[in-house]
């Protein structure tokens, strides 16, 4: 074997490892992206702008919730708008939070409301959830194709927004809401937006 055949053997030697380096750099960096930052800070292309028009059913055999619309949302109050579904596990985790928020007599001093959209879901799953676990909604619109969520830019359940009383968002939490979250964060965007 000259030197030449060497040199060529080695090359290809080389070339058989440059396939697997790249796949190991591409894992390193989509785990790097993965974990990096706070999945609830996305940002919003919607911030600032007036909610979507929509207009959306009340949940049927709910009768005594009506359903929801962006007028709604430019009734005046600073709203929380929360979407939900029935068959998010995320969502049965931040109920709690919503729920004590809807009997919380500062949020009610301040004519702060809680209203709800509930996406891709069935009626008799709504209605068994908010049934079981208590229903923190003032207003609860139906949300069967997702077009309206879809509208909102949201991309996953739960998501939360805070729309000031004019009907400009002016915050989104993406991700289940603790109490944390809650008195960290959105308390005081809706401070901002009573403002």
């Amino acid at each position: 074997m000259d030197v030449s055949e060497t040199k060529e053997a080695q090359r290809r030697s080389f070339l058989v490892y440059v396939p697997l380096l790249l796949f190991g750099f591409l894992v390193i960096l989509f785990l790097f992206r993965l974990f990096a930052g706070d999945a609830s800070r996305l940002p919003s292309a919607l911030i600032g702008k007036q909610v979507p028009e929509f207009a959306l059913q009340p949940i049927a055999g709910l009768s005594d919730k009506p359903g929801l619309s962006s007028a709604d949302l430019r009734a005046g109050r600073v709203t929380i708008l929360n979407i939900f579904a029935s068959w998010c596990v995320p969502c049965h985790q931040e109920h709690d939070t919503i729920l004590r928020l809807s009997k919380d007599a500062k949020l009610a001093s301040l004519g702060v409301r809680i209203a709800g959209i509930a996406y891709k879901d069935e009626p008799a799953n709504i209605r068994r959830f908010l049934g079981e676990d208590g229903d923190p909604y003032a207003l609860v619109g139906d949300d069967r194709s997702g077009r309206a969520a879809i509208d909102l830019g949201v991309y996953g359940v739960p998501e939360t927004f805070v729309i000031k009383g004019d009907g400009k968002i002016v915050y989104r939490f993406v991700g289940p809401m603790s109490e944390e979250a809650y008195r960290d964060t959105i308390f005081p965007e809706i401070e901002k937006a009573l403002r």
